[in-house]
């Protein structure tokens, strides 16, 4: 019986949302299991400081500027990193926003249409760029990050929770669509993890306190407790996982 291989070395990773937080968190574990990784977000200089760290763990980084909404963006962001590595291993979907807390009846349209072109739309468009090489290959890893929020109603969260649960649903097609020719579609729905996008939750003192109160672990996650998950549904040890979502959460949901 063989060991399971964890290993991504000499893989070609696109990571999106990649500058800080989740996002530059599982560009380096990629990194530490071996994976060249082109990597995205909105400020270049952030990136630029991500890409080193890359290459001081001796792999190849390449830092772009971009906004994962925008299909120009989003084809440039593959075209360059076809140039520039010849190849496409991994795709993982990152890149998020919410511009709003409040009730979802009260919502106004350039919020929603905001959090779904990039929450939803980005993620699928993006997923359409990466499959095009992994198809011609025969195999591929996509990872989504979706969220708890996607799984069970937050309040003050409607919108960003109905765009995680439709990615949800996105990670399931697609699975589905792209199994038979060697692609394997899997998301992870982190809960509350202690970063900048988030910090109006973990900084709140009321809605600490209910998160943590519900959490058997008893604390909130890190950037850093997201990776291994990732590294893995990206490796060969998950060969046989498609369609699932890998919820990280202390048990919150439990």
């Amino acid at each position: 019986m063989s060991v399971p291989d964890f290993r991504l070395d000499d893989r070609v990773a696109i990571v999106t949302g990649a500058s800080r937080g989740i996002g530059r968190s599982i560009a380096l574990g990629l990194a530490q299991a071996g994976a060249h990784v082109a990597l995205t977000a909105r400020k270049q200089p952030d990136l630029d400081a991500v890409a080193h760290e890359i290459a001081g763990l001796g792999r190849r980084a390449l830092p772009l500027a971009g906004h994962m909404a925008r299909r120009p963006d989003i084809d440039r962001l593959f075209e360059t990193t076809r140039r520039e590595f010849g190849r496409l291993d991994i795709l993982v979907n990152n890149a998020a926003t919410n511009p709003v807390f409040g009730p979802l009846m009260e919502i106004e349209e350039e919020a929603w249409d905001k959090i779904m072109a990039l929450n939803v739309k980005g993620y699928l468009f993006a997923a359409q760029r990466a499959a095009k090489p992994m198809l011609a290959a025969g195999k591929g890893a996509i990872v989504n990050v979706s969220s708890t929020g996607g799984l069970r109603a937050s309040p003050g969260l409607g919108a960003y929770s109905v765009s995680k649960a439709a990615v949800i649903m996105l990670t399931r097609v697609l699975a589905k669509e792209l199994a038979p020719f060697g692609v394997r579609v899997n998301a992870i729905a982190p809960a509350l993890v202690e970063t900048r996008f988030s910090e109006a939750l973990w900084k709140t003192p009321e809605i600490l306190e209910t998160y943590l109160e519900t959490t058997p672990m008893g604390r909130t996650a890190q950037p850093e407790e997201m990776a291994g998950a990732v590294v893995y549904l990206c490796s060969d040890a998950a060969s046989y996982v498609t369609g699932e979502v890998l919820v990280l959460d202390g048990g919150h949901l439990a």
